[in-house]
């Protein structure tokens, strides 16, 4: 099959109540990524020094070599950074992204972190690049994390961030099974459900843009009070999108030799104490988050469109544009993927294959429709769809004189264009209907061939409304 793997209508114009516990406006999501010692640096076997995410904007690695200011950097962050953001935070619900091999070499800090109750999930094995690893490679380093972070921590990790991550990693994390979430994306504001690695795997997105990460990039934040206002921007947009009935997920990101430097923590200080001055906020884990989601909108269960066969395909969609199964057989050989998983995206890929065709078989669907209230409705051999449509205008319950009324209107129209009379009925009451009947049939064949099109492309993205919801 042709399929496309990337999804870019995910929730759409209407998101799913979160339902966030005691009513919330906004969940707010704070990572503290613990990365010191677990960076690029050949003392643990790597090629060449880190140059990622540093004071050191413009910094190379150094291969075969180790970068002396750059790792005391880093350094900073596990012996000064980390505490001044634990004092912090530590009232506060927070996820930490923990490098198995950093917290192998934190034993004072992962105890702080544990007596905060904070969640530790894992940050990968090693804070490294995974882009050219093969499948294998990175699975194994995934084992190993998993099991390094169990021996440390006590428990194994329930969630996992790798940042520098593959086309892989999302279905290798999904394979393993164990994973209430897995944050490798960036795709949304609310966790959402992939299929990946063979089974249902809940995805709760993180970010980059409410990351201290930019006070180390060269196109970022210059100081801590333009970090600070886009904390505070971003929580009221969403605060004020919770408010009007859409709440939404707030995640912030923290390296602690980042913002755990005193000019940056200031700023992080009042862009919580400002978040916490609101009603209706939660703080959570990415944990609770995972689970409150997997609760509240379980994965669903219907099979997906673009998944399916096409003997299945047909069978659901053959009869949306009437009598014409041809046409649900041409679309599953389009490149469907996942946004095409809903009503507008099955009706999107249907509707192209309408449009392409010939004139003639055009003109097939349109004499595949029904007369309205005609010679077949009262024998009782519509289709369900028709059946229900006409019934939903009223048009199963029409008096003698209505009847001969469009009896008449009918057969002027279809001795006048060739084709029956073609209108979305659940658009219309019988009065709309009869208006614009006594309209339509004073117009040209063409105008009312193409007009004819556009109301089966309604009548089509209806039925799926109806189908799928």
């Amino acid at each position: 099959m042709n399929r496309y793997p990337r999804d870019f209508t995910g929730y759409g114009p209407t998101a799913p109540d979160p339902n966030w516990p005691g009513g919330a406006k906004i969940a707010v999501q704070i990572v503290v990524n613990y990365e010191e010692g677990g960076e690029n640096n050949i003392l643990h076997g790597d090629m060449a020094s880190e140059a990622f995410l540093s004071e050191i904007v413009s910094a190379e690695p150094w291969p075969g070599q180790r970068h002396w200011n750059k790792e005391s950097i880093y350094e900073y962050g596990a012996r000064a950074g980390f505490w001044r953001l634990h004092r912090m935070l530590g009232h506060l619900p927070v996820t930490v992204y923990g490098v198995a091999t950093a917290l192998a070499r934190a034993p004072e800090q992962v105890a702080a972190m544990k007596s905060a109750g904070w969640e530790i999930a894992s940050h990968g094995l090693k804070w490294i690049e995974y882009k050219d690893y093969s499948k294998a490679e990175e699975r194994a380093h995934m084992d190993e994390a998993i099991a390094l972070h169990t021996e440390v921590v006590g428990e194994r990790p329930r969630g996992w961030y790798t940042g520098r991550c593959s086309m892989h990693t999302v279905e290798i994390a999904a394979e393993e099974g164990g994973f209430a979430y897995v944050a490798d994306s960036y795709a949304d504001e609310l966790p959402y459900w992939v299929k990946a690695g063979g089974r249902d795997q809940l995805i709760v997105p993180y970010t980059l843009d409410a990351n201290d990460m930019r006070f180390a990039t060269p196109q970022g934040f210059n100081s801590g009070y333009q970090f600070e206002a886009y904390l505070k921007d971003s929580f009221d947009t969403l605060y004020a999108e919770g408010v009007a009935g859409a709440p939404k997920m707030l995640s912030i990101g923290l390296h602690c030799r980042l913002v755990g430097r005193p000019g940056r923590a200031a700023a992080l200080k009042r862009a919580i104490d400002y978040m916490t001055s609101h009603d209706g906020v939660w703080f959570a884990t990415r944990l609770q988050i995972a689970e409150h989601w997997a609760a509240t909108h379980p994965a669903p269960v219907a099979e997906r469109p673009s998944e399916m066969s096409l003997e299945d395909f047909v069978a659901a969609f053959g009869g949306i544009y009437e009598h014409s199964p041809w046409i649900a057989e041409r679309a599953h050989a389009l490149e469907l993927g996942p946004t095409h998983d809903s009503a507008l995206g099955v009706h999107a890929a249907l509707t192209r294959i309408f449009r392409r065709a010939g004139e003639d078989e055009r003109l097939g669907v349109l004499r595949a429709h029904p007369d309205l209230a005609g010679k077949l409705a009262a024998a009782k051999r519509l289709t369900a769809e028709s059946t229900a449509e006409q019934a939903s205008a009223g048009l199963d319950a029409l008096t003698d004189a209505e009847r001969a009324n469009f009896t008449r209107l009918n057969s002027a129209y279809v001795e006048k264009h060739g084709f029956p009379f073609i209108i979305a009925v659940r658009d219309h009451d019988k009065a709309g209907i009869l208006a614009a009947f006594e309209r339509r049939l004073a117009n040209d064949t063409a105008t009312e061939f193409s007009e004819a099109c556009r109301q089966v492309e309604r009548i089509a993205e209806l039925r799926l409304l109806e189908k799928l919801g």
